[in-house]
């Protein structure tokens, strides 16, 4: 049981919870992206090449014969993941580089001077110093 103790306590961790967010947060932008690139990148650019189909680039290595498919290298597919790669990436660099401005703020920021001294201790130096006058 303590195995499975641990296990709860790791999976319950903040740390965790955020991944996993993060994690299906990010796979849910990835199509977005890859819906972006394929729908609304790629025609216009696929048309000031000639009216080319990115996913229809390939070469055949080898013809179909028969049953058998033919054998090709798509690189119009490729290049449509490079290019969706490329968004991706760059707007997590953007992300990143507010989250730092944003934190270097917020180091910048001068710390808040430190509170006085509550009324219950403000009371008891009086105290004290009553104790002291009449004692000394």
């Amino acid at each position: 049981m303590k195995l499975l103790d641990e296990f709860k306590a790791f999976a319950m961790r903040g740390n965790v919870i955020d991944m996993a967010v993060g994690i299906i947060i990010g796979a849910a932008f990835g199509k977005v992206v890859s819906s972006f690139v394929a729908n609304i990148i790629m025609p216009p650019l696929g048309l000031l090449i000639g009216g080319v189909d990115f996913s229809d680039l390939r070469v055949i290595l080898k013809e179909a014969e028969g049953e058998l498919a033919a054998v090709t290298l798509d690189y119009g597919i490729f290049i449509q993941t490079l290019v969706d790669f490329l968004i991706i990436a760059w707007a997590i660099f953007i992300a990143i580089k507010v989250m730092n401005s944003l934190k270097r703020k917020e180091e910048a920021a001068p710390p808040a001077p430190p509170p006085g001294p509550s009324n219950e201790e403000q009371l008891l130096g009086e105290i004290r110093d009553l104790l002291k006058q009449r004692n000394g």
